[in-house]
């Protein structure tokens, strides 16, 4: 039984890691790829914000700002 229970949160460990570790920083954007602007200039369908990366970088942040409801 000692045994059992910190192998159990291991496991319960390393799979909750493994559900999440594709998961980004740019959950609630959706950036897309604006070459007629510039290349490497991204753009996000949800909230309008535009960020100019490196060639062959991709954004991993997201940069909405915080709701209005949220203080």
């Amino acid at each position: 039984m000692l045994v059992i229970f910190p192998l159990g949160l291991l496991l319960l460990f390393f799979g909750l890691w493994y559900y999440r570790r594709g998961s980004t920083l740019t959950r609630a954007c959706r950036w897309r790829l604006r070459r007629d602007i510039g290349e490497g200039h991204f753009r996000c369908e949800a909230c309008g914000a535009g960020l100019d990366l490196a060639p062959g970088q991709e954004p991993r942040q997201c940069l909405r700002g915080p709701r209005q409801d949220q203080q």
